[in-house]
């Protein structure tokens, strides 16, 4: 299991606090915890399981050190600055059904991968990519409505 997810599980924790030691420390405490708890596991899929644990890991080195993990720059990150528009993105996604809310929410607001995404809820990662597909396509329409 270490093999098989330790990328994913290191990847995920690089994404999030931005720094290469801390989150291999991280990921080493992950699987540290996830070998302690492998008798209550119950079969779930192993990458989404490892994912849970990491994220309570990096949950509680931030409660531990008491300070917030630096975010990027907005103009690092490519975004435009806030004005009005977000205010009607914001209403479209209130307006999507909760699926497709989820799915966008995950992959554009919090960073997951679709491979990520697809491990957290069980389903290969073909029917992610066309689930978000669909969810973005039920956004714009939603979007362009209320831009009218």
């Amino acid at each position: 299991m270490y093999r098989e997810h330790w990328p994913l599980v290191c990847g995920f924790l690089l994404r999030r606090t931005r720094d290469p030691h801390l989150a291999e420390d991280l990921a080493q405490e992950t699987f540290v915890k996830a070998t302690r708890a492998l008798l209550g596991w119950r079969g779930e899929n192993p990458a989404a399981w490892l994912l849970r644990i990491a994220r309570n890991v990096l949950i509680d080195h931030v409660r531990r050190a008491r300070r917030e993990l630096a975010l990027p720059a907005p103009e690092e990150l490519g975004v435009p600055p806030l004005h009005v528009a977000s205010l009607d993105v914001r209403d479209a996604l209130e307006r999507l059904p909760e699926r497709h809310r989820r799915l966008l929410v995950l992959v554009y607001f919090e960073g997951f991968s679709l491979a990520e995404v697809a491990a957290m809820t069980g389903r290969n990662h073909a029917s992610i990519k066309t689930a978000v597909w669909r969810a973005r396509t039920a956004f714009a329409e939603i979007y362009g409505d209320q831009n009218d």
